[in-house]
């Protein structure tokens, strides 16, 4: 049923092309599709990032980020949808933008979506670290090398060194 819908959805974009140029006039009608195709980029370059950015906030904040990343995801997809050619497409993104719409998605979805995550943020140029919700990952500084800079020399009694971290948990 789902490959037919697929092999399906072609024509009918392509019926509904035809049906407006007729209604409206072949400009106009490819007025609207290059209207949507700059609509569809603004909004995911506007509010796709502020939402993901939300969602974010919620994370850090503690709370349950589910609804504000279903609702940045429902938005890019809006967005994809309104840069792809096709009335079809149009019309399920201007859907998604609707309020109503959100929360009914929402709560279809919200008791199959799982939310978990963690964030490591970065180490800034005074030594603080900030978004740091890892601090197990914070091994000391990074020393970068070249590769002529560095050389190691072999233990000369031939055995490997017992303090290495490659040998944690290996019985010696």
């Amino acid at each position: 049923m789902i490959a037919l819908l697929l092999l399906a959805f072609p024509l009918i974009e392509i019926a509904m092309f035809v049906i407006v140029g007729q209604a409206i006039g072949v400009f106009p009608t490819i007025g609207l599709v290059l209207a949507s195709f700059v609509l569809g980029v603004v909004l995911l370059r506007t509010q796709g990032i502020g939402a993901l950015a939300r969602a974010q906030a919620e994370l850090q904040a503690g709370r349950d980020p589910g609804a504000h990343m279903v609702g940045a995801v429902m938005t890019v997809v809006a967005a994809i949808l309104l840069i792809i050619p096709g009335f079809v497409t149009d019309i399920f993104a201007l859907l998604l933008m609707i309020p109503g719409v959100r929360r009914l998605v929402w709560h279809r979805l919200r008791s199959r979506i799982a939310v978990s995550g963690s964030f490591a943020g970065f180490r800034g140029t005074s030594g603080s670290t900030r978004w740091s919700g890892n601090r197990s990952r914070d091994r000391g500084p990074v020393v970068d090398l070249d590769e002529s800079d560095y050389s190691r020399k072999p233990d000369p009694s031939g055995k490997p060194d017992p303090n290495s971290p490659w040998r944690l948990g290996k019985d010696s």
